[in-house]
């Protein structure tokens, strides 16, 4: 017998921290027989062990049909919104900005793609932007760490030049809200992102 041997919850799942160390990519056990499957999506003694410590107060479902830019949305100050997105049916390729001015990672972003196949969900923390392209139609599920608020309900323009996210995409399907967001250089500017 080896000491100190290091042994695993098989069920736990792998928390994997992206090229911007608060953003975290989820992946989930899936335990598969003839009936179909299980997993668990989100245990907080897992979560918290990881470093996600944050509670969940809202449950968002949105769907979104193959082509949808959805995005980049996130909520103001006094309350900013941490998110655990995840699908249960489709595929998404999912969008974080770093909108914190004062961040050595300002304006950088990170994309997955997260889908019903690979199990996989994001932590988008607070102080970030947060979008996702439809590559299929596409359930998506939020847990968010605030209620929404309306009067403090902010985007920045999905096609942002300063930003640069790399869509796959040539013609997306978005929403009128979405289209009059302003760039994050004009949220500066105006007050809006701090």
């Amino acid at each position: 017998m080896i000491l100190n041997q290091l042994t695993f919850d098989v069920t736990m799942p792998e928390f994997l921290r992206t090229e911007i160390k608060e953003v975290i990519l989820v992946k989930a056990k899936l335990h598969k027989d003839e009936r179909g499957f299980f997993e668990e999506r989100y245990k907080r003694t897992d979560f918290s062990e990881s470093g996600i410590s944050d509670e969940y107060v809202q449950l968002n479902h949105s769907f979104s049909r193959k082509g949808v830019i959805r995005g980049l949305h996130f909520q103001r100050s006094p309350e900013e919104q941490g998110k655990l997105v995840m699908t249960v049916s489709g595929a998404i390729l999912d969008v974080a900005v770093d909108i914190r001015p004062w961040s050595s990672t300002f304006k950088r972003w990170v994309s997955v793609v997260l889908s019903r196949e690979n199990g996989t969900s994001l932590w988008v923390p607070q102080g970030f932007a947060h979008g996702f392209l439809a590559l299929e139609d596409s359930d998506v599920i939020y847990l968010t760490t605030k209620e929404y608020s309306p009067h403090l309900d902010c985007g920045v323009r999905w096609d942002d030049p300063d930003i640069g996210v790399k869509w796959p995409i040539v013609s997306p399907i978005i929403s009128s809200k979405d289209r009059k967001l302003k760039s994050l250089k004009e949220l500066i500017e105006s007050g809006e992102v701090k």
